[in-house]
């Protein structure tokens, strides 16, 4: 797998504002940082597939992140991935096998670019929105001190949305709470996409995982969690009624308003341990 994972690219920029406060006589000059979006453009085998806007960081995780949820290729259809700069952005083209280009041909082709806000520019029929899912395994086990050790470790490991305050984070956290792997984004989609790209290079066991996702759970983050085999998703807002939904469907723990004092249980509760028992953080 090609190593070039950073790219020369910033990932944010200075920007000059003027903040005007309640208690303040006038409003007075700043300047801050905000996260870059850029164009990312994901070919497989040279042929373009789609365009994502998203941070210029972790394209290779970004590009098997997206291969893989978006049910393009099995991760061992992938033999490569290669990034270049192309107009102002990134392409990563995806290598695959025979039978993995065959496969790409079956698959939901996109005709607009992907914004960092949104799972579904350019499906081109309703259908293709909502997906079945596999029915996940029911052995893993996490107690509630678990989802609020890796909440609070995820906190604390937000580099780039310390500094701009504009940006998603996904983290990949063990059965005890242990967080192994964190990636950001201006995109809630993309955070994840890079953070089970960068589980599968890693060779991490989903079934022994959960995510942690500092974003709204709507509907199509239940599905990329799901398809990576992530029997659990937690995240610091409210799911969807949708979301709720497809979590019950593929048999998913699904957990939000995650915050310090505690969080809630929307579906899955059988792998929560004692999930009523009153707990304190430390």
């Amino acid at each position: 797998m090609t190593d070039r994972d950073r790219h020369d690219l910033p990932t944010v920029r200075p920007l000059a504002g003027s903040r005007w406060r309640c208690d303040a006589a006038a409003a007075e000059p700043i300047e801050r940082w905000a996260p870059e979006e850029t164009p990312i453009g994901l070919s497989y085998d040279s042929e373009p597939y789609a365009v994502l806007m998203a941070t210029p960081a972790d394209v290779v995780d970004l590009a098997l992140g997206f291969t893989l949820t978006e049910r393009i290729a099995s991760p061992e259809d992938v033999l490569d991935v290669r990034v270049s700069e192309q107009g102002g952005g990134l392409t990563a083209d995806i290598l695959l096998t025979k039978a993995g280009a065959a496969r790409v041909l079956d698959r939901r082709r996109r005709t607009l670019e992907g914004r960092s806000s949104c799972g579904l520019c350019g499906l081109q029929n309703p259908q293709d929105a909502l997906r079945d899912l596999p029915r996940l395994p029911p052995g893993l086990v996490v107690a509630p001190q678990a989802i609020q050790g890796a909440l609070a470790a995820l906190d604390r490991q937000q580099p780039l949305g310390a500094q701009t305050r504009a940006t998603h984070a996904a983290a990949w956290a063990s059965a005890e709470g242990e967080v192994l792997l964190i990636r950001e984004d201006v995109g809630r989609h993309n955070a994840l996409d890079k953070l089970i790209g960068a589980a599968g290079r890693a060779g991490l066991d989903p079934s022994a995982a959960f995510a942690v996702i500092t974003s709204r759970c709507s509907y199509e983050m239940v599905e990329k969690a799901a398809l990576a085999g992530l029997a659990m998703i937690v995240a610091i807002s409210a799911p969807t009624a949708l979301a709720v939904q497809k979590a019950e469907a593929a048999d998913m723990t699904l957990v939000g308003l995650a915050r310090h004092d505690g969080h809630t249980v929307f579906a899955g509760p059988d792998r929560i341990r004692d999930p009523l028992r009153p707990f304190a953080v430390a």
